[in-house]
């Protein structure tokens, strides 16, 4: 099955590159230049995949993503930034605002593609098995009931806490960064940052008691779930 992607750019010799470059790949493209062409776009016929300039006249990106991951009908949408922004504060606020990747400019075309179909792989990945339970010995996770059970006791925890857990669970032993924890739990209400996710794994360490051990700290990178 043919992926399609809206791809949003106001710099021409750019759009027609990447536009060339993913059709090349197999990927159906539509190219617009503005962030309401995008919007409109999206209405009309949601894509798999929307690789989005942040620097647009008029409504800007960063706009564009706050209202598409805002809206029920389009927040499962996977987003790719393109910018020639490269701080690490808007990265953070991409990512915060519910963006899957971020390229800084210049890229090539072969790592924009690339990059597009590594989160649209990790994307289905994450839809399959979504609602399996997972068990560890005296810790079970049921995401269909949102419950934690340590030795069969139910134990509170926060939409984020449980979102955080869960992801790590269902692949033991992989190492998260914290912008990757971050991106797991976007559509809270309130601004998550890297920083709250430490925040948040105190807090789970604390509620799961012994059981805490299964998450571990990896130094200078994140987290990972220990089976």
């Amino acid at each position: 099955m043919t992926n399609s992607i809206l791809l949003v750019e106001d710099e021409q010799d750019i759009r027609e590159l990447l536009e060339y470059n993913l059709a090349r790949d197999g990927f159906t493209v539509n190219a617009v230049e503005t962030g309401e062409q995008a919007l409109s776009s999206v209405g009309a016929m949601p894509p798999d995949l929307i690789l989005l300039d942040l620097m647009l006249p008029g409504i800007d990106g960063l706009q564009v993503c706050r209202r598409l991951k805002s809206d029920g009908a389009t927040a499962n949408i996977p987003i790719v930034m393109l910018t020639a922004k490269g701080e690490e504060s808007d990265i953070i606020t991409g990512l915060e605002l519910g963006a899957d990747d971020y390229i800084t400019k210049p890229f090539s075309p072969k790592v924009v593609v690339a990059r597009a179909r590594a989160v649209l792989r990790r994307r289905a990945e994450s839809m399959h098995g979504e609602d399996e339970v997972l068990n560890f010995n005296e810790l079970s996770l049921h995401p269909g009931r949102h419950e934690v059970l340590v030795n069969g006791h139910k134990v509170e925890l926060t939409n984020s806490e449980f979102r955080i857990l869960h992801h790590m669970a269902r692949r033991p032993g992989w190492v998260f960064t914290r912008y990757q924890l971050v991106d797991a739990v976007h559509g809270e209400k309130y601004a998550v940052s890297d920083r709250s996710v430490d925040v948040m794994i105190v807090g789970l360490r604390r509620k799961l008691g012994d059981s805490g051990h299964h998450i571990e700290t990896v130094r200078g990178v994140g987290y990972r779930f220990r089976p």
